[in-house]
């Protein structure tokens, strides 16, 4: 009896020392949940490294979740904060700015979110055209910025060789591009030139090259007032040029956003202008040698060229709902992940596995200390586009339109009635100010205070 009884309180000695020189169960991460539009192959290198930063540490967890394409996840976002059910953080297109700027409550602006969680990124060491498009006029950051573009020209150097031009010099100017794409009409291209994204190249790259407003108050930086501003000489003039080419076959309009993407590839134009990371289909699909350049400005027009403005899209950090918001945790979790993304190492293998734009000058010298520049032409040249001019101006900073992307819409039908005969530049100008105009004061009425 004895000896059992000792038996079983060893046991339960042994038990007991071994309960306290266990390890405690390691508390559970916090998670955050992250809503992002991108499709495939981009949107599994975004969710690598997410992966990449859950191994880094193990207070936070990430749970990346694809929602559509940016309107989709835009309108998703909407619906979930209505729901009291919002991500921690939504990637956000960059025209859908203006709408988040005045979401109020549903938003916890980056300077906020950092400061909170002693956190420090070093905006200032971001490009200008990047950092200022998501910041708030008095340069206070709302958005982090994170995979950026910016729209460049690209040429059939073939093409080129057959009508004449010389393969290494691109036309600089709207006038030298004019001569060129005659040329390479006579030398038997049917359609020397199309763009993507006709509203972002033609109209709005457009008037940041030449540093004229699209509308009033800085774009619409300075409040919900701004005005539409795209019947003025400049944009006219291009637009009438536009129309011209196209009826000569010079032009091809290639349809919305960008459709036309897979016309230079093909082989079908000679000149295409589309979003610098067009650059990965090209290396997949071309069977031709092509080149990069900035994209073209005329020459006559003072102050010109300035830099062009970006594309792509930022990260927003949500409330849960109407009814709340987050705890101190996780709004730290958000502010770590955004710290692992601002690292220059991090965005400079993003910049060059992507094509798109690295968003940091140290970013910019990690990729160039690796040889990136040397050993693929061309990737240089967004980047130098978009520091062409130094500072940004109220004209170059970006967009901050509510209601952008149905205006965006609107830009694309008058451009398209042109196109068919139905109007000229002016009267096309005209109509998307006077359309345009309507849908901001719809939105300033929905949004005023």
């Amino acid at each position: 009896m004895r000896r059992r009884f000792l038996a079983q309180a060893s046991l339960a000695a042994a038990a007991i020392a071994a309960t306290r020189t266990r390890p405690a169960a390691a508390q559970a991460p916090v998670e955050i949940q992250f809503w992002h539009g991108l499709a495939q192959p981009l949107g599994g290198q975004l969710e690598v490294i997410v992966a990449a930063f859950n191994a880094s540490q193990q207070g936070v967890k990430v749970v990346p979740s694809f929602r559509g394409s940016y309107p989709e996840t835009m309108v998703a976002a909407i619906a979930a904060f209505r729901a009291n059910a919002a991500p921690h953080v939504v990637q956000m297109f960059e025209v859908g700015t203006g709408t988040m700027m005045a979401a109020g409550r549903a938003v916890k602006p980056v300077y906020e979110l950092l400061a909170e969680a002693g956190v420090s990124i070093d905006f200032n060491d971001y490009l200008p055209a990047v950092r200022g498009y998501y910041q708030a006029s008095d340069g206070r950051q709302m958005s982090m910025p994170f995979n950026s573009s910016t729209a460049t020209m690209f040429y059939n150097k073939d093409h080129f060789k057959r009508a004449g031009l010389d393969p290494e010099m691109p036309p600089k100017t709207w006038e030298e591009l004019a001569e060129a794409i005659k040329k390479l009409k006579a030398a038997g291209i049917a359609s020397p030139m199309t763009t993507s994204w006709p509203a972002w190249v033609q109209v709005e790259q457009v008037s940041a090259i030449h540093n004229i407003p699209l509308a009033s108050l800085g774009n619409g930086f300075d409040g919900l007032g701004a005005t539409m501003q795209v019947n003025n000489p400049v944009m006219v003039r291009h637009m009438n040029n536009l129309i011209a080419w196209q009826k000569d076959g010079l032009f091809k309009y290639g349809g919305r956003d960008n459709a036309a993407d897979a016309l230079f590839p093909a082989g079908e134009v000679s000149l295409t202008m589309a979003s610098s990371s067009l650059r990965a289909r090209l290396l997949r699909e071309s069977r031709f040698a092509w080149g990069t350049a900035m994209l073209p400005y005329y020459s006559d027009v003072a102050g010109a060229p300035r830099n062009s403005i970006i594309g792509g899209a930022s990260f927003w950090a949500l409330n849960r709902g109407p009814s709340g918001g987050r705890n101190a945790a996780e709004w730290k979790g958000v502010a770590e992940f955004y710290r692992y993304l601002s690292q220059p190492e991090i965005d400079a293998k993003w910049h060059m596995d992507t094509g798109y734009v690295p968003v940091r000058r140290a970013s910019y010298q990690v990729a160039k200390s690796q040889g990136f520049y040397e050993k693929n032409p061309g990737t240089e040249v967004a980047i130098e586009q978009l520091l062409r001019g130094g500072e940004t101006t109220p004209n170059t900073r970006g967009i901050r339109l509510g209601g952008y992307v149905e205006i965006r819409n609107i830009i694309q039908e008058e451009m398209e009635k042109s196109f068919q005969g139905q109007q000229n530049g002016q009267q096309a100008m005209e109509a998307v100010t006077q359309r345009a105009n309507t849908v901001l004061r719809n939105f300033e009425r929905q949004n005023r205070g």
